[in-house]
């Protein structure tokens, strides 16, 4: 995730580099000027971002089952976030939040402990677009296509996931060429299997989120 204190204005300017000199000759289209226009509207948003708010549905995919829940994803790119559960129903109401330094688990609905730590974990911090732009930003080699999705067409970013977590290694982001907004995002393993699956339901860029919202609970 992002750390506090690194520029943002640094970080934006290299995503612009990035995308300016090696995105646009990878751009592949069958109508090529109103992709290309699409992507530069895309672009904007992305750099644009200070914050986001989306109804999401993350897939967790192992080798051995599949876990699926709803999620309201409330993020800033300075690195604050809150995820609450809203679905199945046996965990909603669970809330993940961070105020950049601190995470914090805990059940509002439930009385019992608040779990209080200062290191994240790449299969909850890569679930958020925050971490996608800043990996796409200090990746090595990234990728840029366009295609079908749906009934309309989408742009598709490519990334690595740094670390050497062995089941997160690279990661497409799907972004709606009408609306701009994100529509799917997917973290591969090694061999191309999807671990991660993030499907927006809604999405809002630069909601204005209070400081409140990511202030950590105090226990009694």
């Amino acid at each position: 995730m992002y750390k506090k204190g690194m520029p943002i204005k640094f970080l934006m300017a290299m995503m612009a580099i990035t995308i300016t000199f090696s995105g646009c000759s990878m751009l592949k289209s069958n109508d090529g000027s109103a992709d290309a226009n699409a992507y530069e509207k895309i672009q904007k948003q992305l750099m644009g971002m200070k914050s986001y708010q989306s109804e999401a549905t993350v897939k967790y995919i192992s080798n051995k089952n599949t876990n699926e829940y709803e999620t309201l994803q409330q993020c800033k790119i300075t690195g604050e976030y809150r995820i609450e559960v809203t679905g199945p129903e046996n965990v909603r109401g669970n809330i993940t939040l961070s105020d950049g330094e601190t995470i914090c688990q805990f059940n509002p609905n439930v009385s019992g402990k608040i779990a209080v730590g200062s290191k994240d974990s790449p299969k909850r911090s890569e679930i958020f677009l925050t971490s996608f732009v800043k990996n796409y930003l200090n990746s090595k080699e990234v990728s840029l296509e366009v295609s079908n999705f749906g009934e309309g067409r989408a742009t598709i970013l490519e990334a690595s996931v740094p670390g050497s977590h062995p089941y997160l290694t690279n990661e497409k982001l799907w972004v709606d060429n009408e609306t701009y907004k994100p529509l799917q995002l997917i973290i591969y393993d090694p061999d191309g299997a999807e671990r991660l699956v993030v499907t927006y339901k809604t999405f809002e860029y630069n909601p204005k989120l209070d400081d409140d919202l990511f202030k950590i609970p105090t226990t009694d």
